[in-house]
């Protein structure tokens, strides 16, 4: 079934931050006596705020100090402004859906100064999407609480169950369960499973959800 509107997560799916990110948290945390593999960053922290990877991070042995989320944010927002790609093919993606007539928005659990930084990068793409991106930090609880993507369905004018998330994390693909939104999960790296285990339908590349959405070749 053809959704009303899509609802997007924002970092591993709209812009491909994470790599970027994580890379820089695994060193961070290092350097404060918590050794992590790639592996171990994003099983336990992609997806969520960074208050939450703090707290946790503390409570695994690192040295957290006082002042280390803005610290941390400080390192995150300089390395990302120098330069964050999209991911590949989403602009083709919302190309269809505006030719569909068919709404879009963006819920991110990351703060707006963050996605001011990685999508005006690319203006066509900020033109775009903005007045339609939502923070959790503004507009709603964090995933995987269900909050946020219901505020941008609301905000959209669109039932919920004629809405479609697309996410790249277990929380935000729980957070659309616990919203009762059907979910497609973008599993770049690996086979998704994850993503599975919380209802949502994986799938690999970009370019494959205009067919997954119902969208005319």
């Amino acid at each position: 079934m053809t959704p009303k509107a899509v609802l997007f997560d924002c970092d591993g799916v709209i812009v491909d931050s994470e790599p970027i990110t994580n890379i820089l948290l695994r060193d961070n945390l290092a350097a404060r006596g918590l050794t992590l593999t790639d592996a171990d960053i994003v099983a336990m922290f992609v997806g969520g705020t960074m208050h939450a990877v703090g707290i946790k991070a503390a409570q695994m042995g690192a040295n957290i100090e006082d002042g280390w989320l803005d610290a941390m944010y400080a390192s995150m927002y300089d390395r990302l402004a120098q330069g964050t790609p999209l991911v590949q093919g989403i602009e083709g993606v919302l190309d269809q859906l505006d030719a569909a007539g068919i709404v879009y928005a963006v819920g991110s659990n990351g703060n707006e100064r963050k996605m001011q930084i990685t999508i005006g990068q690319h203006p066509k793409l900020w033109n775009r999407l903005s007045g339609h991106l939502y923070s959790a930090h503004v507009h709603a609880k964090p995933k995987p609480e269900p909050d946020l993507y219901l505020y941008a369905a609301r905000q959209l004018g669109v039932d919920p169950k004629d809405c479609v998330v697309v996410d790249d994390s277990a929380a935000g693909c729980r957070a659309a369960k616990n919203a009762g939104i059907r979910c497609f999960g973008y599993a770049e790296h690996d086979d998704g499973q994850n993503l599975a285990a919380e209802n949502a339908i994986p799938f690999h590349a970009m370019s494959d959800l205009p067919a997954l959405l119902g969208l005319p070749k």
